[in-house]
């Protein structure tokens, strides 16, 4: 795995709070890769970065699917 690149963190720093901010904070914490998340939250990578840096909010929809994963990983 390569991790995050020093932009993506900074960009999830320095985002205004919000759901996908959150995830990406915890995506970030356990170093749990972007592919994986998007092929459990069935979005693309790219939305999950966007998400991340808080370029983009996540859809209702997915609210609760992101909030189940971003318990499980708070909790591993």
């Amino acid at each position: 795995m390569r991790g995050y690149s020093q932009s993506i963190i900074e960009a999830n720093q320095n985002a205004k709070e919000g759901l996908g901010v959150l995830l990406g904070a915890v995506l970030i914490a356990k170093k749990y890769p972007v592919s994986l998340a998007a092929k459990e939250l069935e979005v693309s990578r790219q939305t999950v970065y966007d998400w991340i840096s808080g370029k983009a909010i996540p859809f209702k929809s997915k609210t609760e699917v992101i909030a189940k994963l971003i318990d499980r990983l708070a909790s591993e």
